[in-house]
C-alpha cells in the first residue's frame, strides 16, 4: 500500500514563498504521473499541477507561471515550488497520482498553506 506524506506549508505574506514535498512508499512514480492537489476552505479539492512519467508538465492557469512542480524518481519525492504567492493559494495541499483512476492510493494528511493579504 502506498503512503503519501506532504510537508513545507507554513504562513507567509502575499508574494512570498514556500518549497512543498511529497515523499511516497513504494514505486509510485513507475510508469504513471503524480499530481499536486488542494483544498481551499469551503471549497473541493481541485488539482493543482501534475507530472507525467515522462517528466511533462501540467499547471492550471489560476498558478501558471508561479508554480514549478519536479519530481525526484530516485528518492521517490514530487515537490512543488510556489512563488509570487496569493491569498487565493490558502488551502490544504495534498500530493497523489494523477489521473485519480483505477486504484487511487489514500490521501495523507496534506500540508497547510496560509498566505495573509
Amino acid at each position: 500500500q502506498v503512503q503519501l506524506v506532504e510537508s513545507g506549508g507554513g504562513l507567509v505574506q502575499a508574494g512570498g514563498s514556500l518549497r512543498l514535498s511529497c515523499a511516497a512508499s513504494g514505486s509510485i512514480f513507475s510508469g504513471q504521473g503524480m499530481g499536486w492537489y488542494r483544498q481551499a476552505p469551503g471549497k473541493q479539492r481541485e488539482l493543482v499541477a501534475f507530472i507525467t512519467s515522462g517528466g511533462n508538465t501540467y499547471y492550471i492557469n489560476s498558478v501558471k507561471g508561479r508554480f514549478t512542480i519536479s519530481r525526484d524518481k530516485a528518492k521517490n519525492t514530487v515537490d512543488l515550488q510556489m512563488n509570487s504567492l496569493k491569498p487565493d493559494d490558502t488551502g490544504v495541499y495534498y500530493c497523489n497520482k494523477y489521473p485519480l483512476i483505477r486504484t487511487i492510493p489514500p490521501w495523507g494528511q496534506g500540508t497547510q498553506v496560509t498566505v495573509s493579504s
